[in-house]
C-alpha cells in the first residue's frame, strides 16, 4: 500500500486559515479500512496552545457537533481499528508519525491544534510521538468503540459499513468537509 495512497488537500472554507486532506484507504490484509468514507485529517483547527485549554476547546467542538469526547491520553503503538464506532481526535499536545491504513500504510504527521476523522474500520497505530504528545478522542452518541487487531466476519464487516454518524462535522457542523465526504457517500 505504501504513501501512494489517493490523497488530497483543501482549503476549508468554513474557516480562514484551515486546511484538511482526504484520504481514502483500501483494504490492507487484516484491516478493513473503510469503503466507503474517507479519513479526513483536519490541520490547525485550533491554535497550539496550552494542552488542558486545547482539551478543552476540542471537547466543546465535539459535544456540539454531536461527537462527545471520552478520553484522554496517546494513540497505541501497535496497528488496530475500531468496528464499531467512527472516531474524531484532537491533538492536544506535541507532535507525532502515526501509520494510517495498518502495517505498510500511509504516514501522516500531526501536531498540537490537528484532529482526525476516521471512519469505523480505519487502522492507526502511532510510530513515534514527540514533545508529550496526547489526543482527545470522541465518538458519535450511541456508539461504543472497540479494540480489533483481527479481521472482520462477513456479518462484522456489513455491521461496521452500516454504522450510522451524526450529521454534523465533529469540527465545523454543518459546513464541514463531513459533508462533502460522508454524507454523500450514503
Amino acid at each position: 500500500m505504501g504513501n501512494s495512497d489517493r490523497s488530497a488537500v483543501h482549503a476549508d472554507p468554513a474557516t480562514a486559515d484551515g486546511e484538511y486532506r482526504v484520504l481514502r484507504l483500501p483494504p490492507n490484509a487484516w484491516v478493513p479500512n473503510n469503503q466507503a468514507l474517507a479519513v479526513i485529517l483536519y490541520r490547525n483547527v485550533l491554535p497550539a496552545d496550552d494542552p488542558d485549554r486545547l482539551c478543552d476547546a476540542f471537547d466543546r467542538r465535539f459535544e456540539r457537533n454531536g461527537w462527545p469526547m471520552q478520553w484522554r491520553d496517546s494513540v497505541f503503538d501497535y496497528h488496530h481499528f475500531h468496528s464499531t464506532a467512527h472516531e474524531v481526535m484532537g491533538v492536544v499536545a506535541g507532535t507525532a508519525e502515526l501509520m494510517l491504513g495498518g502495517p505498510g500504510g500511509h504516514t501522516v504527521r500531526v501536531a498540537a491544534g490537528d484532529a482526525l476523522l476516521l471512519p469505523a474500520g480505519t487502522g492507526h497505530c502511532l510510530l513515534e510521538g514527540r514533545g508529550g504528545f496526547q489526543v482527545v478522542g470522541g465518538y458519535p452518541r450511541g456508539q461504543q468503540w472497540d479494540i480489533r487487531r483481527d479481521a472482520l466476519t462477513p456479518k462484522e464487516q456489513r455491521d461496521m459499513q452500516a454504522l450510522p454518524f451524526p450529521p454534523r462535522d465533529p469540527i465545523y457542523g454543518e459546513h464541514g468537509p463531513m459533508a462533502e465526504y460522508w454524507h454523500a457517500q450514503r
